[in-house]
């Protein structure tokens, strides 16, 4: 999943498995095909293992894979914070309108998916975030520690 809240854009790509390779290919779509003219993006994304450098240098050539990292500006959400990443709040919704059944094909899910995606992005659906800093400071106060005296 990809996504750009206040955009109201997002793309989803359906794999066999999550794998490294897997990563690597979509942040090389994501750089080359769908902000091809932007300097750095900002990436929010979550701490799963396949998501890291590693993973495009096991992928690509290494001029390859410096290359799409240069163009990255990665934040990962904190441990046990995916509820923050609004990708993962975007698959709840895909979840939850889109695949609320027992789908045995893959065909068949890229199919629902991509019929999906392009109606929200059609509709400009954007993510409405209310979770405020003074909210984050509270909620992760155990996460952080305090700088002061």
């Amino acid at each position: 999943m990809m996504c750009e809240p206040l955009r109201g854009w997002r793309h989803v790509r359906v794999t066999e498995r999550r794998t490294r390779r897997d990563w690597a290919e979509c942040i090389k779509e994501l750089v080359d095909v769908h902000y091809p003219e932007v300097e750095k993006i900002r990436l929010v994304m979550d701490n799963l293992n396949t998501h890291s450098g590693v993973s495009l240098y096991e992928a690509f050539p290494p001029g390859e894979a410096r290359r799409l990292l240069d163009r990255l500006e990665i934040h990962p959400t904190p441990k046990h914070g995916s509820w923050l990443d609004m990708a993962e709040i975007e698959l709840r919704i895909m979840n939850r309108q889109c695949l609320d059944r027992r789908i045995d094909e893959a065909a068949v899910v890229r199919r629902e998916v991509g019929t999906w995606e392009g109606d929200r992005n059609e509709r400009g659906c954007r993510i409405h975030w209310t979770f405020t800093l003074a909210a984050a400071r509270l909620k992760l106060k155990k996460l952080y520690p305090s700088i002061e005296g």
